[in-house]
Formats: structure tokens, sequence, C-alpha cells
């Protein structure tokens, strides 16, 4: 099984109403909620570890993993509310604001045991949930348990609006940057986190702490890799008409994660032992799904039919 561990809300995203005016049309979302979707539809065994409402919101939230496939047997049910998340587009690139007080996500605890880690290929973390400290602390806690048995995959997802002390959220990023096998995260994250530093420089520093693989993403520019063997591996991002960009990254993330599964190089020693050849179909093959859900309004990763044959041969190596 694949888990991804974090967010689950409800985006309300822009649209224009039959009478011209500007309207939002609720859409279930949460990155790491969609990662565990995006995995599902591609064919993984993929489950979802976090807090879930049992209000209106969260009985959307909890129909629309189980219609895509996410077992939900790790997920907290409670009467808390539901995240809800308002989005609007400036300059190409969602903004969000976020009311996230006392809700489900937030108040997810991780209990000791819950997760049988020996039969996890990989669990992934990241995003809002990190931004307060007692989430951070309850998903690094869950972390430290799987390290050794499962691969850790980490996006920071940074949501600066939510971040009241940069310094210390900086510090929790790079904690969990150290944990983790794999580290992604897009190009307007390392901006927020680093300003305009080296991507190359700091990969290899992360690699050099001990991750197997460090991907950057620039939207239309594609994606960039290090990886201590197969060194520095591009590829790029195919052509679409974009509808959106909400949820692109979790679209990539979750077929980075399933297609590693699917070549047998998901863990940690597999991982280490990739060649640039087959980095470069993982990462093709995640671009083209990121390619999908762009061309879609809101976050809709692909199903794996939508593909079509060519795609998952190509990222197998029979093309």
């Amino acid at each position: 099984m694949l888990l991804s561990c974090g967010d689950a809300l409800v985006d309300f995203l822009p649209v224009t109403a039959v009478d011209g005016r500007d309207a939002l049309v609720p859409v279930v979302g949460g990155s790491c909620l969609n990662i565990a979707v995006g995995m599902a539809r591609l064919g993984a065994v993929a489950g979802f570890v976090g807090g879930i409402s049992t209000d209106l919101f969260g009985r959307m939230v909890a129909g629309h993993a189980e219609a895509s496939g996410v077992d939900l047997r790790f997920a907290t049910r409670s009467d808390h509310q539901t995240t809800l998340a308002f989005v609007r587009h400036v300059g190409g690139e969602p903004q969000y604001a976020f009311y996230d007080a006392h809700t489900a996500s937030r108040s997810w605890t991780y209990r000791h045991d819950a997760i049988p880690f020996g039969q996890i290929d990989a669990v992934h973390v990241g995003s809002t949930t990190l931004v307060d400290s007692t989430g951070a602390a309850e998903t690094l806690a869950m972390v430290r348990d799987a390290r050794g048995a499962a691969t850790v995959s980490f996006d920071p997802n940074c949501r600066p609006d939510l971040v009241k002390d940069k310094a210390r959220y900086l510090e929790r990023m790079e904690a969990f940057a150290a944990a983790a096998d794999i580290v992604r995260m897009s190009d307007v994250d390392f901006e927020f986190l680093y300003g305009d530093g080296d991507h190359a420089a700091k990969a290899k520093a992360l690699l050099a702490a001990g991750a197997g693989l460090v991907v950057v993403t620039r939207g239309s520019r594609g994606a960039q890799a290090w990886h201590k063997r197969a060194g520095t591996v591009d590829v790029a991002a195919p052509q679409v008409d974009v509808a959106d960009t909400v949820g692109a990254g979790d679209s990539f993330q979750a077929a980075l994660l399933f297609a590693l599964q699917a070549i047998g190089r998901i863990g940690p020693a597999s991982l280490a032992h990739a060649s640039a050849d087959e980095l470069r179909r993982v990462l093709s093959f995640a671009a083209t799904c990121a390619a999908f859900t762009c061309s879609r309004p809101g976050a809709d990763p692909p199903w794996r039919a939508e593909l079509g044959a060519d795609v998952l041969k190509g990222l197998l190596g029979q093309v």
C-alpha cells in the first residue's frame, strides 16, 4: 500500500455564473487527499491518513475518496468541522484563504502502532497540516515510526498565508526534509523557503543528508531531479490547454510514487540503484499526469484508463 497523510478539505473554486457574476463551486481537495486519490486512480493500493469530519463537507470528502478507490481505514472521523479553502488565481498561480481553526484535519492525532508500516511501501506527508506545530509534531512522530520500514516522501506544499513565524516554519520543513527519502517541491515553494537559492546546491545537500531523490517541479518548464547515482535528470512538461493549475503538483506527486512502485524502485535501497533512464521515465510519467490535471478545472487527477496504453508502456520501458 501507498499512504498519504495530511489535509483533506473542500476548495471553493472560482467560476462564472450563467448571469456573468463571479461564483464559487465546492470541490473536494487537500493536497494529501489529492495524492491518495491520484495514486488510487492510477491503480495503486492507496490509503489516506488524517482527520475527516462527519459533517456535510466531510461526507463529501469521504465519498469522493472512496469513489476513487482510496482506503480510509487509517483515517480518523470526528465531528470537528471540515477545513474550507477559498481559491482565486493571481498571476496564474492559485492563492488560498483557509478556514481551518479546530477542524478535523487540524485535530488529527497519531496513534502509535495504528499503521502496520511493514505492509506499507511508502508514506507521503506535507502541506497545511505541517504549518501548525501540533500537527507537525504528530506527523513527525508517525514519520519516525515509518522510517526503516516504509519509504518516506515529503512535499512542503507551502501556504504562505498560513505561516505566522517563517523561521520556525522553515525549521519544521527542514526537519521533515531531513527525515525523508524522497523530497519534492515546486519552484514556488523553493523560493518561499530559500529565496533565489540554487536548486542544485540544495538538492545535493539533501542527498548528502540521506535523501534518495530530490525533485523540483517548475510548472510549464518541466521538472528536474537529483540522484546520487543517476545525477541530474530533466524532463519537459507536455503542452496542454490549461484550465487551471490547482492540484497539478499533487498529481505529479501521486504519479511519482506510483511510477517508482511500478518499476520496483520505491524502497530506499532499490531507489538508490535507479538509473537515469528509469528516473527520466518516472518523471515524464508524472509530468504527463500533472498535465492531465491542468487541462481540467480543480484537483482532478487522471484515471489509469485516461492515460492510454502507450503512456504506461513508456513508464515500464516497453516502447
